[in-house]
């Protein structure tokens, strides 16, 4: 098991940037431990390791809610924050060696299946989540479960949509709600090129958040259903020969650095050189931190559907990051029940949008239109119509893709982004000989 674990660990060292929503930095070192200030003497204390800075100072503000409607079960949360890559293999190696490993843990989607081979090292939190889980999205609870046992606690939905620039969009005669299909879409960028000359969406290489979108709505996977490698099949032939099309006309081309989140693309976007982005939800913290030149000018809907049929998926959630706790650590109980409040209550989720931009996995928070129609946030400022109100319409239509809880989907991941989509869209390789030489590459690694 050991070296089955690090081996998906070690091999898969970019796959994270193409499926989080709340970045990292591998070259960045551990920083200082912060210790939250709690009064009195029965207090516990639970170590935390995280590899994201920012999610820190959220744990620590919920904590303290937490020990306010708990005075009788208070905590001390004593948190380290490490590179991405390090702090994944140390728990890894912790785990196995069963020393030294904290009692919280931050792991990202793209390194959990790895953590789910074998003897699961961490606990179930079947338990403590089902006081929420009528009011979570179903999908965000699968990504983290195993026969059943649901082992991480989702920190956001990242439903997929489309961020339409409602000013770029105008100079060219087009009305964002008029497109539904993707047709709609193909045919609105054709348009939109002719009358401007520029791109109107992208094409990703680097990351597949179109991608998994189109073929979930198709009803494909990577995998077939018995959990054995399929990425050369029919449906991914025809999405991504749909995405070539599109490429073909002119009107959609790869963006630099190969996918809308990262620091290349976003100038491009705040420059008007795009005028779309099918991107996850949490891409709204990018817009308002990033892309400042366009409040006021961005929409968010729905994504377009191949058709307008119940069938299919509205949405999917695009990458994440679940919290999980070590099942040997001494207060693993009390850990569970602590951080179930802290990423799953209402209260919790109404400071995900708040502080954070996400959209909460407890989607009682989205119809609370004192929280979602705030003047004041910064998020409902920035967008031109109310982010909400979208989730709204596809709320009970989000789905996900099988493969992402497989141990296989790190190198899969790793393979699409960084060979099977430059391949194709780069260097004009055909699709089907791309898939045939990247199923050929995979069926090899895991023979190993």
């Amino acid at each position: 098991m050991k070296r089955r674990v690090l081996a998906a660990l070690l091999s898969v060292t970019m796959t994270a940037a193409f499926l989080m929503g709340c970045g990292k930095d591998a070259k960045r070192e551990t920083v200082a431990t912060n210790e939250m200030e709690v009064e009195g003497d029965d207090v516990t204390t639970l170590k935390v390791w995280t590899f994201i800075e920012f999610h820190q100072k959220f744990y620590t503000d919920m904590a303290k809610k937490w020990n306010q409607e708990h005075p009788d079960k208070k905590v001390k949360l004593v948190l380290s924050n490490l590179s991405y890559d390090d702090m994944h293999n140390k728990l890894s190696l912790a785990l196995e060696s069963k020393e030294g490993a904290p009692d919280v843990v931050d792991i990202e989607l793209g390194k959990f299946p790895a953590f789910m081979v074998g003897e699961v090292g961490l606990r179930d939190l079947t338990d403590v989540i089902e006081p929420y889980k009528k009011s979570i999205v179903k999908s965000r609870l699968d990504i983290y479960s195993k026969e059943g046992k649901i082992y991480g606690l989702p920190t956001h939905v990242g439903a997929t949509v489309a961020f339409y620039n409602t000013d770029l969009l105008k100079t060219a005669g087009i009305n964002y709600e008029d497109i539904k299909t993707w047709d709609d879409f193909k045919e609105a960028g054709v348009k939109y090129y002719k009358a401007t000359g520029k791109s109107f969406a992208t094409i990703e290489t680097t990351a597949q958040w179109m991608i998994n979108l189109m073929l979930a709505q198709k009803g494909g996977d990577y995998l077939k259903e018995d959990g054995s490698l399929n990425v050369n099949n029919e449906i991914m032939a025809e999405v991504l020969e749909y995405i070539k099309g599109m490429q073909d006309t002119g009107a959609f081309s790869v963006i630099p650095g190969g996918q809308p989140d990262n620091e290349e693309a976003y100038p491009c976007y705040n420059n008007g050189e795009y005028a779309v982005q099918i991107m996850p939800f949490w891409n709204t913290s990018r817009f308002v931190n990033y892309m400042t030149d366009l409040a006021g000018k961005v929409a968010i809907a729905p994504t377009p559907v191949w058709k307008t049929s119940d069938k299919e998926f509205a949405s999917i959630g695009g990458g994440g990051t679940g919290t999980a706790i070590v099942a040997s650590g001494k207060h693993a109980d009390l850990a569970a029940e602590v951080m179930a409040y802290i990423k799953l209550s209402e209260e919790a989720n109404k400071e995900v949008w708040n502080v954070l931009g996400f959209d909460p996995v407890n989607t009682e928070v989205w119809s609370d239109t004192e929280i979602t129609q705030n003047a004041d946030n910064q998020y409902v400022k920035y967008f031109s119509n109310y982010p909400f109100d979208t989730l709204n319409k596809i709320k009970d239509n989000i789905g996900s893709l099988g493969s992402l809880t497989d141990e296989k989907w790190p190198s899969i991941n790793n393979e699409f982004c960084t060979v099977t989509l430059n391949n194709i869209f780069e260097n004009g390789m055909e699709v089907k000989e791309a898939l045939k030489e990247s199923q050929a590459t995979l069926e090899n690694e895991f023979k190993k």
